[in-house]
């Protein structure tokens, strides 16, 4: 049974960055763009029949989440497949925070700081390594193998994704996931 890989909608982070230059928009949520970028997203699903959604607890993939499987689908958040810390988007908030805003879902398992943790710029972003964040693709990826529950549905980021896969996929794209 397969696995589907969902990568969020357009974030405001998404519609506004730039050649490398950081928007400054922590842990961005989506745009009206991306909001309808998940709405398609859940036509396209709406027939696989999955039965768990994990998400990335960055907003956006919360709220790409909710909008194609709120009351479809039980969802959980897992910090094991959230983007890169590269920009003040991936920045996460604690758990408490996210609780607040979406009191539909269960965070208490979250430690207080669920994304990497090292020295900070003077933004406060402290840029994960690669060799970190590769260490922690292929722990969630062993994660997966484990996993029994199919047809399942994660929702995550491009760089985590294209870490997986070999590309980076468009926002709100699905893909099907066979593990290699």
């Amino acid at each position: 049974m397969p696995i589907y890989l969902i990568r969020h909608g357009q974030s405001e982070f998404n519609a506004v960055a730039r050649d490398g230059i950081d928007a400054l928009i922590y842990d961005a949520p989506l745009t009206e763009l991306g909001r309808a970028q998940a709405d398609r997203a859940k036509e396209i699903v709406r027939d696989f029949g999955i039965r768990q959604v994990i998400t990335s607890p960055l907003t956006r993939a919360i709220q790409t989440a909710l909008r194609i499987f709120e009351g479809q689908a039980p969802i959980g958040v897992q910090a094991g497949h959230h983007e890169m810390l590269c920009n003040s988007c991936d920045v996460g908030r604690h758990r408490d925070a996210l609780a607040q805003d979406f009191p539909q879902l269960d965070f208490a398992h979250l430690p207080d700081r669920w994304w990497h943790d090292g020295p900070e710029n003077r933004h406060g972003v402290a840029h994960e390594p690669l060799e970190v964040f590769q260490q922690r693709v292929r722990r969630f990826d062993q994660v997966l193998r484990e996993s029994k529950t199919r047809p399942l549905a994660i929702v995550g980021h491009g760089l985590f994704f294209q870490e997986m896969i070999g590309r980076m996929p468009d926002n709100a794209e699905v893909i099907r996931y066979e593990l290699p």
